[in-house]
C-alpha cells in the first residue's frame, strides 16, 4: 500500500502562466508562526478596536511527508448497498453520440481535431479545435426548446438521456420506479457560455430591455442537471459541480457518495461543456495556453510528445449511470463496469501551478486507492489528464511514477490526443474511454507520439492500440484553482 511518503510533483490541465506573469502572488495557505516574544508585540501594536498592522516578514515552516504506520491490506466493498456499478453510459463527441463508433475511433488513433468554422476565426492566433458538427438532439429534445438552448445544455440532455436508455431506464420504466430515488448530478466548467456572451452582446448593443428571459436561466451552471430531471421526472439528489476540469469526476465522486450513504439508488452523473465560441477560445488564448499549430491541427494535441506546445479546445457531454449492485440486480440490469471509488483534493497553492511539493495530486492518487480498497500494485492503466501542456504532462507522470514504484505493466493513454481537451465534459469522456477499455480489453494509443519525452518510462500507448487486459483502472482530471480528481474502475466481479 502506498504510504504518504509517495507523494510526488503534480500538474494542472495549464502549466504555462507563470508566477512571474501572474498578478497573483503564490500562497501556501499556512499561517506564519509567531513566538511568544512576537505575539507580545503583535498585541501591543494593535490599536484599540482598530484593525490588525501587516505581520512582520516571517518565514513558513516546509512541510515535509512522513511516512504513515504500517496499515493492513487494503479490502474491497462487499456490501451490495454500497456497491456502485455502472448499467449505462451516453456521451456527445466530435466523433458523435454513438458509444461504440466513439471509441473505435480512438482505437483507430483518428483524429477530431480541424479548423473551426462555428464563427470567423481568421483573425485568432488559433483557428482549430475539437468542434463537434452535424449534431442532433432529433428524439432528444422537442424542436421549440432545441431552437432556444445553449449547446451545453443540449449535449448534456443527450448524452443524459442516450445513458438512461442505455441502462434501460427509458421514459416508460422510470414510470413505475420510485423517481424520488435517483439523482441527477451533472457539472460544467463553463456553463451556458453562448446564452451568456449573447446576453451580454444584447445589453451592451440594445440595452437591458432587449436581454431574453432565457440569458440567466440558460447561463447558471446547475441547468444542464435540472432540465435532465424536468424532462425525466427524477426527483432525488440534484445539482452540479464546477472544479474547472475536474469537474466531470468530482460529479462521479458526489454521486457515488449519494449512493453509498442511501440518499439515492440511481445517479445520472457527468460533465458537459460547448465552449468552443469567441468568448471561451479567445479566453484561452489570452492565457497563453493553446497550441498555436494552425498549419497541422489534427497533430496539435501531442501529450508527452517534445514538440507539444499547449492544449487544443473540445467540447461534448460525457455521463454514466451509477447505481448500486443492490438495486442493478433486482432490476435485473447489465453490469457494464464497477465504480470501486475515488478522491478530491485541493493544492490550496495558486489559480494555475501545481504546488511545488505536488502533495495534491498524489494524495489525490493515494487517497482514491484507498477509498476503493485496492494496493497500488493492482492498477495496471492510467487513462491520464495529459493536456499536451508543456509543464502538466511531465509533472502527472512525475506523480504517477512516485505512487507506482513499479510500472512496467503498466499502460497509460491520453484521450485528449484526437477529441482534444473537452473541459468540464473531459472526466465524462475519458471516463468512458476507460470503461470501453475494460470491456473490449483494447486501449487506445496516444497519437502524435514523435518524440517522447525520455522521462516517460510508462507505456503511454504511442500512436497503435494495443491489447491488454485491465485489472484496476485510474482516470485523472485536474482543473483551476487546484483542484485534483482521481476515479477508480475494474471489471465488474459478482
Amino acid at each position: 500500500m502506498a504510504t504518504s511518503a509517495s507523494i510526488g510533483v503534480a500538474g494542472k490541465e495549464l502549466g504555462v502562466i507563470s508566477e512571474a506573469s501572474s498578478p497573483l502572488k503564490r500562497y501556501n495557505g499556512l499561517r506564519p508562526l509567531l513566538g511568544s516574544k512576537q505575539m507580545a508585540s503583535f498585541a501591543a501594536m494593535r490599536k484599540p478596536n482598530g484593525p490588525f498592522p501587516s505581520l512582520p516578514s516571517l518565514k513558513s515552516p516546509r512541510i515535509r511527508a512522513v511516512a504513515s504506520p504500517t496499515v493492513a491490506a487494503p479490502k474491497r466493498e462487499k456490501d451490495p448497498k454500497k456497491r456502485i456499478v455502472v448499467t449505462g453510459i451516453g456521451l456527445v463527441s466530435v466523433f458523435g453520440s454513438d458509444i461504440d463508433t466513439f471509441y473505435n475511433k480512438l482505437l483507430e488513433g483518428q483524429s477530431g481535431i480541424s479548423l473551426i468554422d462555428r464563427f470567423d476565426a481568421s483573425s485568432y492566433s488559433v483557428r482549430f479545435g475539437g468542434q463537434i458538427r452535424d449534431f442532433s438532439s432529433k428524439g432528444y429534445i422537442d424542436g421549440k426548446n432545441d431552437r432556444r438552448l445553449d449547446d451545453c445544455w443540449r449535449y448534456c440532455l443527450v448524452a443524459g438521456k442516450r445513458a438512461l436508455d442505455d441502462a434501460n431506464l427509458g421514459p416508460e420504466v422510470l414510470q413505475s420506479m420510485d423517481r424520488s430515488r435517483i439523482g441527477v448530478l451533472v457539472g460544467t466548467g463553463m456553463g451556458g457560455l453562448t446564452a451568456f456572451s449573447n446576453g451580454v452582446e444584447a445589453l451592451i448593443q440594445k440595452g437591458y430591455k432587449k436581454i431574453t428571459p432565457f440569458f440567466i436561466p440558460y447561463s447558471i451552471t446547475n441547468m444542464g442537471s435540472a432540465l435532465l430531471a424536468i424532462e425525466t421526472g427524477l426527483m432525488g439528489p440534484n445539482y452540479s459541480i464546477s472544479t474547472a476540469c475536474a469537474t466531470a469526476n468530482y460529479c462521479f465522486y458526489a454521486a457515488a457518495n449519494h449512493i453509498r450513504r442511501g440518499e439515492a439508488d440511481i445517479m445520472v452523473a457527468g460533465g458537459t461543456e460547448a465552449a468552443i465560441l469567441p468568448t471561451g477560445v479567445g479566453g484561452f488564448i489570452a492565457c497563453r495556453a493553446l497550441s498555436q499549430r494552425n498549419d497541422e491541427p489534427q497533430k496539435a494535441s501531442r501529450p508527452w510528445d517534445k514538440d507539444r506546445d499547449g492544449f487544443v479546445m473540445g467540447e461534448g457531454s460525457g455521463v454514466l449511470i451509477m447505481e448500486s449492485l443492490e438495486h442493478a440486480r433486482k432490476r435485473g440490469a447489465t453490469i457494464i463496469a464497477e465504480y470501486l471509488g475515488g478522491a478530491i483534493t485541493c493544492d490550496a497553492h495558486h489559480m494555475t501551478d501545481p504546488r511545488s511539493d505536488g502533495l495534491g495530486v498524489s494524495s489525490c492518487i493515494v487517497k482514491s486507492l484507498e477509498d476503493a480498497g485496492v494496493s497500488p500494485e493492482e492498477v495496471n492503466y492510467v487513462n491520464a489528464h495529459a493536456t499536451s501542456t508543456l509543464a502538466g504532462d511531465l509533472a502527472e507522470v512525475n506523480a504517477i511514477k512516485k505512487v507506482f514504484k513499479d510500472t512496467s505493466e503498466m499502460k497509460m493513454n491520453g484521450t485528449k490526443s484526437m477529441i482534444g481537451h473537452c473541459l468540464g465534459a473531459a472526466g465524462g469522456l475519458e471516463a468512458i474511454a476507460t470503461i470501453k477499455a475494460i470491456t473490449t480489453g483494447w486501449l487506445h494509443p496516444t497519437i502524435n507520439q514523435n518524440n517522447l519525452e525520455p522521462d516517460v518510462t510508462v507505456d503511454t500507448i504511442p500512436n497503435v492500440k494495443k491489447k491488454h487486459e485491465v485489472n484496476v483502472a485510474i482516470s485523472n482530471s485536474f482543473g483551476f484553482g487546484g483542484h485534483n480528481s482521481v476515479v477508480v474502475f475494474a471489471p465488474f466481479m459478482p
